[in-house]
């Protein structure tokens, strides 16, 4: 059985724009609510990280990583919201300030309403961080909570990628972080979403990012488990693939940027419960999941070989910044972004 990467069909990962009306929702929405830079949603962030905090997330990893950052004890402790993916400012190349951007998805214990999909943006310089959350919205100028696993985030320009696991991509503008204290809103209700009674609501949160386009993947049984950005691709690429729990045959899958559909190549990774994978440098990053106690893996491969390297607890989506690979954990009290050499 092949252990590197090996290329395959790349044809059922096409994908064909399907906008809709969600372009023309997300500008109603911003015409009402002011918008917020990402400069400036980190300089007025209300939460703080740890760093080198929730070393529990380590295991047993050795050497330890070369640095990481805690989320603060709230969202180490909650069992309503799970990161997935992760991408950074260097993917944007767009942005003036350092930062990580993390994928949450709500995993609600009945009777909670479902609250969707949120983004972190985190400032790895002065520890503060901030969420978002995504939403939906509507011609009328509402907007609805989207219930997705989230479970990569890729940024590139202007743009963020969400995967959509049977669909394909979801897509937001981050000129579109819309401030609900600049509008008639409620930030004190946690229970209400979109505009409701003349007033908008977010579940309490203080900034929207509405959708505003999509890809759909034209093709049947495929997975996007994850997403992200090679910039040491000429042009750059986004790539996406298939978390599959006990198969080897899971597929990466990279396009070329600006998006137009057309798969450039695609791969089978030759490892089960791929939870994030990357290019970079002409080798392949792949982050292997096992469960809450044990650590993870991440395979570095080539065409032919797989080096096996040690990973923390509950690893998810890639990213590179500074030179490093960088990954997001999980798991309850085990919720850090971390980085490892390349």
């Amino acid at each position: 059985m092949a252990t590197g990467i090996v290329p395959t069909d790349k044809t059922p990962f096409t994908l064909r724009r399907a906008t809709g009306t969600l372009a023309e929702g997300a500008a109603k929405l911003a015409a009402a609510i002011r918008s917020a830079s990402v400069e400036s949603v980190l300089a007025n962030a209300n939460r703080t990280a740890v760093r080198k905090g929730a070393t529990g997330a380590l295991g047993s990893m050795s050497p330890k990583p070369l640095d990481w950052y805690a989320f603060d004890s709230g969202d180490q402790e909650t069992t309503d919201w799970y990161p997935q993916g992760l991408t950074c400012g260097e993917d944007s190349g767009s942005v003036s300030v350092p930062v990580f951007v993390a994928s949450w998805y709500f995993k609600p214990l009945p009777p909670v309403v479902e609250r969707g999909i949120r983004v972190t943006f985190l400032s790895p310089k002065t520890l503060k961080y901030q969420h978002a959350l995504l939403v939906e919205a509507k011609p009328d100028g509402s907007y609805g909570a989207i219930n997705i696993h989230a479970g990569g985030v890729a940024w590139h320009g202007d743009l963020l990628y969400v995967a959509d696991t049977s669909r394909g991509l979801r897509v937001f503008d981050l000129r579109q972080v819309l401030d609900l204290r600049t509008a008639q809103s409620d930030l004190g209700d946690p229970k209400r979403i979109g505009r409701q009674g003349g007033k908008f609501h977010a579940f309490g949160y203080r900034y929207v990012i509405p959708q505003c386009d999509a890809w759909r993947v034209t093709g049947t049984d495929t997975r996007f488990s994850f997403v992200s950005i090679d910039r040491s691709t000429s042009p750059h690429t986004l790539i996406t693939g298939e978390y599959l729990e006990n198969d080897p045959n899971g597929r990466a899958v990279r396009y070329d940027l600006p998006l137009t559909g057309t798969p450039r190549d695609a791969f089978v990774m030759s490892q089960k419960k791929i939870q994030g994978g990357l290019s970079h440098g002409g080798k392949w990053y792949l982050s292997q999941a096992a469960n809450g106690t044990t650590n993870g893996k991440l395979f570095v491969a080539t065409a032919g070989t797989v080096v096996t390297r040690p990973f923390p607890i509950g690893p998810e989506d890639l990213t590179v910044q500074g030179g490093r690979l960088w990954s997001v954990t999980e798991f309850k009290n085990k919720r850090i972004v971390f980085a490892v050499a390349l």
